[in-house]
């Protein structure tokens, strides 16, 4: 269950039986969460990975009541655009929500790029069937997967032109790539970028 905030219950404004109260934050800046079994603890102000999203700021855990229920969620404001996501705070394990990588992490991203592997269709498998392996390593993969499609994709358009689907593959694994390489090296994203034109040649 995930909810953009511009798009929270739509359903409900129509329905004049359904009572909804303004949401109430519970949360001060600094009080801890549990975020299941990773043993990592959410802190409010501190930075956040959703996974096909980018980096996030969490801002705070708010309780919002619909149809006589309290419902708590996890008030996210994503850094590249200022959207915020609300994330029901018993779904922070199922959607993946992670802290971004440490420094030897990425380290290991760097190698991933500077790796030269050659990117074509594989004997017997139609590239068509590649593009979807590299969807769903960027929608449900890890950010080194993420890394290995932005590494393949780089390097696939010096060989051919990009399709309008394979070039916004590209698009979306540089954005995330460069968000958390940015956050977990404390640089701006203009180097990161730089950075990793320098490594996939």
């Amino acid at each position: 269950m995930q909810l953009h905030a511009k798009a929270v219950f739509p359903s409900f404004r129509t329905a004049p039986s359904v009572r909804i109260r303004r949401p109430r934050t519970v949360i001060p800046r600094g009080v801890v969460l549990a975020a299941g079994a990773r043993k990592w603890e959410v802190k409010v102000g501190e930075l956040a990975v959703y996974p096909g999203h980018g980096v996030a700021r969490i801002e705070a855990l708010q309780v919002r009541e619909i149809a006589g229920r309290q419902l708590e969620f996890l008030v996210l404001r994503k850094l590249d655009d200022e959207s915020r996501i609300l994330i029901p705070r018993d779904r922070i394990e199922e959607v993946g929500l992670r802290p971004p990588i440490e420094s030897a992490e990425a380290q290991r991203i760097w190698k991933i790029l500077k790796e030269r592997k050659r990117t074509k269709a594989r004997s017997g498998i139609a590239w068509s069937r590649q593009f979807r392996e590299l969807q769903d390593k960027l929608k449900v993969g890890t950010i080194f997967e993420t890394a290995e499609v932005l590494r393949d994709l780089l390097r696939l358009q010096h060989t051919k032109e990009l399709s309008f689907g394979e070039r916004k593959l590209l698009e979306n694994a540089r954005s995330l790539l460069v968000q958390e390489l940015a956050a977990a090296e404390k640089t701006g994203p203009d180097e990161i970028e730089a950075s990793i034109r320098a490594a996939v040649k």
